[in-house]
């Protein structure tokens, strides 16, 4: 949700802003609604002071034994219409809330201006790919090869862009997401929290993803819970409709969650493999933070997750995304993306953003400032997406002989050096 005064006193700057992402405010629409409601206003006051003193006439006349029927009744018109006013107001203002919440965030003015993906700037780039003396594979022959990623029977069982993992795949999934817990709370500084995986309404619409990207989540039919389609959801709304005292800040939390997402509008893209599916697990880092620290928080949050990457010797490099690819509550993102050999090209891993006041305007969440409480900052990023670590690791550290060597700081938690060949039933 957007601040209404800043769009009043600041329309066109305002309108500008969201044209670099690609978003065509209608400032036509927006002036005449707000000239309604500001002439309503002005009517609703003058009335209001008219009605004032007509009643000390009424009660100077009543004294002086002189007949006010006439006054009365005219006094409970103005009352009628002042009613009328007001609520004509409040649909305005209705009408007013209504249009903001299909206006994406304005973007940070340190964010590159462009179209789409091809205005992104690489920010930094670290590791270096593997030196292959064979045919690097994709992860959805490897897995398969080695029996311990199953795409059919998952088919059987439920459907398309489904998977199921087994054995020592498994295994690494679990592995992924207790290393990465253990990283984000031992070593960067972050609370655990195990948040449920259904949520409602309210917290949808507190994040942002209700009511513009309702095609994009599952509904339980029935009922008002939704599955979750990222821990974003849950845990910000942790502290939905609270106020933070300002030396608690910035509030860290991690948390792992499956995520289930319908990926309407995606028909055609990365349709082979575990890339993008309609349940898969994620640990996610959520920061809640004092508006004049986030973006030093934004800068802490992506490198923590980075981290990750660097301890499994990963390649990968950081994009700042462009005002035309961020997503729709986002003021500022920097995408995370790793080196997938058997696809020769890199793939987003992480999607680390401010979201200035957008998402706490919209959940009810405030600090206490030095004169008044305000709202803060809230910020996230996959800290990782489990799948796809699971497929950068299957795919850099593949071996010519079709295994698959387990990086060194995941060698304890799988109590194994190499992923062999296994299957369900051999």
């Amino acid at each position: 949700m957007h601040d209404l005064q800043l769009f009043r006193s600041q329309l066109d700057s305002t309108a500008e802003r969201l044209a670099s992402r690609g978003f065509s405010l209608d400032k036509n629409a927006f002036r005449a609604i707000d000239v309604k409601r500001r002439d309503a206003l002005t009517e609703v006051e003058r009335l209001k002071a008219d009605r004032n003193e007509r009643s000390k006439d009424v009660g100077a006349r009543k004294k002086a034994g002189e007949d006010t029927t006439d006054l009365q009744t005219a006094m409970r018109a103005m009352g009628d219409r002042i009613a009328e006013l007001e609520a004509s107001s409040e649909q305005l203002d209705v009408e007013f809330r209504d249009m903001l919440k299909g206006i994406p965030n304005l973007p940070h003015e340190s964010v590159p201006i462009g179209k789409d993906e091809h205005g992104n700037v690489e920010v930094r780039r670290e590791g270096a790919a593997a030196t292959m003396n064979f045919a690097p594979k994709p992860h959805w022959d490897l897995g398969v090869d080695l029996g311990i990623l199953d795409f059919e029977r998952a088919a059987k069982v439920t459907g398309s862009r489904f998977a199921v993992y087994f054995g020592q795949g498994a295994k690494l999934e679990r592995a992924l997401v207790n290393f990465m817990l253990d990283t984000h709370t031992a070593e960067h500084g972050y609370m655990e929290t195990l948040p449920p995986f259904l949520v409602n309404s309210d917290s949808l619409y507190g994040t942002g993803q209700l009511p513009k990207f309702a095609e994009d989540l599952f509904k339980c039919e029935g009922t008002d819970y939704w599955l979750t389609p990222t821990a974003e959801v849950p845990v910000t709304n942790l502290l939905r409709d609270e106020t933070i005292d300002a030396e608690k800040l910035p509030v860290k939390l991690v948390a792992y969650t499956p995520c289930f997402r319908s990926e309407a509008g995606s028909h055609g893209r990365d349709v082979r493999g575990i890339i993008r599916q309609h349940q898969f697990q994620k640990v996610e880092l959520v920061k809640f933070a004092h508006p004049e620290h986030s973006y030093a928080e934004l800068d802490g949050l992506t490198h923590d997750a980075e981290n990750i990457l660097r301890k499994l010797e990963l390649p990968f490099r950081t994009m700042a995304l462009c005002t035309g690819d961020m997503g729709f509550g986002s003021a500022k993102t920097f995408d995370i993306e790793v080196w997938l050999p058997g696809q020769n090209s890199f793939k987003e891993i992480s999607s680390c953003s401010n979201y200035d006041a957008f998402q706490a305007r919209r959940a009810g969440i405030r600090f206490r400032g030095t004169k008044k409480n305000e709202f803060l900052h809230t910020l996230n990023g996959s800290g990782l997406a489990i799948g796809r670590t699971w497929v950068a690791i299957v795919e850099n550290y593949q071996q010519a002989d079709g295994s698959v060597t387990v990086p060194k700081v995941l060698q304890p938690y799988l109590n194994a050096e190499q992923i062999t060949r296994q299957g369900l039933l051999t």
